[in-house]
């Protein structure tokens, strides 16, 4: 036997939309949170000031916890109202994406209840693919929804028997009339109004904490933004974290004055500059210089013993016959400043090391 279900329509209201002033004001509060929190990471993580880490990472958090609780009697009061179960015929449907075996389908259902006015709603649904088929146009199906929000309208995929009985033989007629939909559509303004939140919470921070951001730039590009100097004698290069010096031809590192003007030039207009690493060579210097803002590691570039390294150069040559190459490796990242002198020659290899002060503590040759 089949059942004609057929019910008068009412207003049964309408899905809250996304540009009422709370939600707006939502939007921009979540829009400069998430400004705020970014900025201060990235400029505690530049600048290495941990309050600012701390509050880029504990201000979404704090957000996200004080929104939890706001919501919580709203989600309370919702879960707690009963949901309404109902016949409803499908007047249409459309695969709207996916890729899985569970797909996006958007419904547009005509819903006739027992004890309630009809309407019309329209929903998206994951459906199986492989119940796809059951889903047809015209067919009767089972749903339920709360009563105050119809919009919210779900497809029941196993009802209970009597509810299956009675969609197997029921016929529903069309609800006439716009669907409600269960995603209403987001103005601009939201969009406009969270972005406009990101930027005036960044700019807040990056105002706030100018001077230290600004500092920390200067300070790290201090050496790179000084010019590259070119000449017939000699070229220096300095980059944020080394620095080069070559000499033209004809000139060493060991005549008198060269070595202590070669890295005068590479630390000129520096406070306290700090090396990890100076190389020399018979026409390279190079520096490798400290971390800005890391005074306890390296040394003083120019506290090193100039007058002392020809003769450390010439005690090395002892033994290796004509010297074809030497190099001297100053380092001073384990504390006190080492000096390592090696020189090549047909002859073999020597090698010296020495104090700060340039003084000979042993020698080795091969």
């Amino acid at each position: 036997m089949t059942c004609t279900i057929g019910r008068m329509t009412s207003a049964a209201g309408e899905p809250p939309t996304h540009n009422t002033p709370a939600a707006l004001a939502l939007g921009f509060l979540t829009g400069a949170v998430i400004g705020v929190s970014l900025t201060a990471f990235i400029s505690g993580c530049v600048t290495e000031r941990a309050p600012l880490i701390i509050v880029g990472l504990v201000l979404p958090a704090v957000y996200g916890f004080l929104f939890f609780l706001s919501t919580l009697p709203r989600r309370a009061r919702e879960a707690a109202v009963v949901p309404r179960t109902a016949l409803a015929v499908i007047e249409s449907r459309e695969v709207v994406g996916g890729k899985t075996s569970d797909v996006p389908v958007r419904f547009e259902l005509s819903v006739v209840p027992d004890d309630a006015p009809a309407f019309r709603v329209e929903i998206r649904q994951d459906i199986n693919l492989v119940e796809l088929p059951d889903y047809r146009a015209r067919g009767v199906v089972v749903v339920e929804y709360p009563p105050d929000r119809p919009w919210n309208t779900r497809i029941v995929k196993r009802p209970t028997p009597e509810w299956e009985e009675r969609a197997v033989v029921a016929r529903v007629d069309s609800v006439p009339g716009p669907a409600m939909k269960s995603d209403s559509p987001e103005g601009c303004a939201g969009g406009l109004l969270t972005l406009l939140g990101l930027l005036l919470g960044a700019a807040a921070v990056l105002l706030l904490f100018r001077a230290d951001l600004f500092d920390s730039y200067e300070g790290e590009n201090a050496l790179s933004r000084r010019p590259s100097v070119s000449s017939s004698s000699s070229t220096t290069a300095v980059t944020s974290a080394m620095g080069t010096v070559t000499l033209g031809p004809g000139q060493s590192m060991l005549d008198e004055g060269e070595l202590r003007k070669a890295v005068e030039s590479l630390t000129q207009g520096a406070n306290k500059p700090r090396a990890l690493t100076v190389v020399v060579q018979d026409r390279l210097l190079t520096v490798v210089f400290a971390p800005i803002g890391v005074e306890s590691a390296g040394f003083d570039p120019r506290s090193l013993p100039y007058d002392r390294v020809p003769g450390l150069v010439e005690e090395a040559r002892t033994g290796v016959g004509s010297p074809q190459s030497w190099q001297l490796a100053a380092d001073g990242v384990t504390g006190s400043l080492t000096l390592r002198v090696v020189v090549t020659g047909d002859g073999g290899t020597g090698t010296l090391e020495a104090d700060g002060q340039g003084k000979v503590l042993r020698r080795s040759g091969s």
